[in-house]
C-alpha cells in the first residue's frame, strides 16, 4: 500500500516517469483510500450509538435543566434504541467530568448559561475551559428572566418602576434568585441599563426569593419566568417586563424590557448540548440532527413551554455563535458590576 512505501521508494517514484498503467493503478488506489475514509465517517454516523449514552447534568435533580435533560433523554432513548442515562453531577465537577470524558459521543453534557457563560465571567479560575474543552451540538431551551413586583405595589410598567427608583435612589430592594448566576447578572444589567440605584439581595435560590417577595420583605424580583409564572397567573405577583427580545407564548401581552424603552436588553438562561472536544464531526452531526427532530415534535415543544421556557432548536453552528456572544456579553456585565467569585 502507499502508506507502507519507504522514503527511498517514494523518492524513486517521484523521480521516475510513471507509465499510464501505473498512473491508473495509483489513481485507483488513492480513490479507494478516500472512499474508505468516507465510509468510516458515514458508518460512524449511521451506527451511532451502539451502546448506552450518558447525559451529564451539572445541576441537582428537579432543577429546570434536569427536567429538560430527562425529557430529551427519554425521546433519544426511543429514537436510538439505546438508553440515554441522566447523571446528575453538580457544578464544576460535572463540567470537568464531561470535558475529560472520551470524545466518542457516548458522553453528552447539558451546557447552560451558568456553566458556559456566567461562570467564566465571574470566576478568576475554573477547572474547565468553556470555550476550548467542548464541541457545541445545539440548543434545547431558553429560560427567560422576568422582572416582577408584589401585586400590592402601584407600579404596572417598567417605565413606572424606573421613574419611582430614580425619584428615590436606594429605596427599593431587588431580589435575585441566586448569586453569581444569570438572575444576578440580569438584575445588575437592568440596574446599569436603566441608570437606577436599587439594593440587590442575593438568595440561595428562587424559592426563598419568591417567598420573600410574596411576604413583602423585598419589593422587586429578577428571576426566571418558570419560578414566578404560577404566582403571576394567580395574581399574587405583577410581571412588568420579560427580558427577551420577543414576547413569550406564556405571557403574550407582557411587553419586553426592550419594548419598554431599553432596546436590545436581553437576559435569559439557556440550555443546550455539548460533547467533549475532538468528538468525531459525523457523531456530532448525528446527535444534532436527532435532537432537532425531537425538538420539532409539537408535544415536546409544548412540554418545554409548560415548564416556563421556550424551545431553542438552533443547530451546532448558530448555537455555538450564540453561546460565544453570550460569553462576551456576560463577561462585560460582570466587569461593569464588579461581580467576582472564587471557585
Amino acid at each position: 500500500m502507499l502508506t507502507t512505501l519507504s522514503q527511498t521508494n517514494l523518492l524513486t517514484l517521484n523521480q521516475t516517469t510513471l507509465r499510464p498503467t501505473a498512473l491508473r493503478a495509483l489513481a485507483v488506489l488513492l480513490i479507494g483510500l478516500c472512499c474508505s475514509f468516507l465510509n468510516v465517517a458515514a458508518n460512524a454516523q449511521a451506527v451511532f450509538p451502539e451502546k448506552p449514552v450518558k447525559l451529564i447534568v451539572p445541576f441537582p435533580p428537579g432543577q429546570a435543566t434536569d427536567i429538560i435533560a430527562r425529557l430529551i433523554a427519554e425521546k433519544l432513548t426511543v429514537a436510538w434504541g439505546q438508553q440515554v442515562i441522566v447523571e446528575n453531577k453538580n457544578g464544576v465537577p460535572g463540567m470537568v467530568a464531561g470535558a475529560t470524558a472520551a470524545p466518542d459521543g457516548y458522553t453528552m453534557i447539558m451546557g447552560t448559561s451558568g456553566v458556559l457563560a456566567v461562570n467564566p465571567a465571574v470566576f478568576d479560575k475554573l477547572a474547565y475551559d468553556a470555550a476550548k474543552d467542548f464541541t457545541y451540538v445545539g440548543g434545547l431551551a431558553i429560560a427567560p428572566m422576568i422582572i416582577v413586583v408584589s401585586a400590592a405595589l402601584p407600579y404596572n410598567t417598567i417605565q413606572e418602576l424606573v421613574a419611582a427608583a430614580k425619584k428615590d435612589p436606594g429605596k427599593f430592594n431587588v431580589g435575585y434568585g441566586g448569586v453569581n448566576n444569570t438572575q444576578h447578572l440580569t438584575g445588575e444589567f437592568f440596574k446599569y441599563t436603566a441608570g437606577i440605584n436599587m439594593v440587590g439581595i442575593n438568595y440561595k435560590g428562587s424559592a426563598s426569593a419568591v417567598t420573600d417577595l410574596l411576604g413583602g420583605q423585598i419589593s422587586i424580583l429578577v428571576d426566571s419566568m418558570a419560578a414566578t409564572l404560577p404566582h403571576i397567573k394567580s395574581g399574587k405577583l405583577k410581571a412588568l417586563g420579560i427580558a427577551m427580545l420577543e414576547r413569550v407564548p406564556q405571557l403574550p401581552d407582557l411587553p419586553t424590557v426592550a419594548e419598554s424603552g431599553y432596546p436590545g436588553f436581553e437576559g435569559a438562561g439557556w440550555t443546550g448540548l455539548v460533547v467533549p472536544k475532538n468528538t468525531p464531526p459525523a457523531v456530532v452531526q448525528k446527535i444534532s440532527v436527532d435532537v432537532a427532530k425531537v425538538l420539532a415534535d409539537p408535544m415536546m415543544q409544548q412540554s418545554i413551554i409548560d415548564k416556563g421556557m421556550v424551545p431553542d432548536p438552533r443547530g451546532a453552528g448558530p448555537w455555538s455563535d450564540f453561546v460565544f456572544a453570550e460569553m462576551k456579553k456576560w463577561k462585560a456585565i460582570a466587569q461593569q458590576a464588579n461581580i467576582k467569585a472564587s471557585e
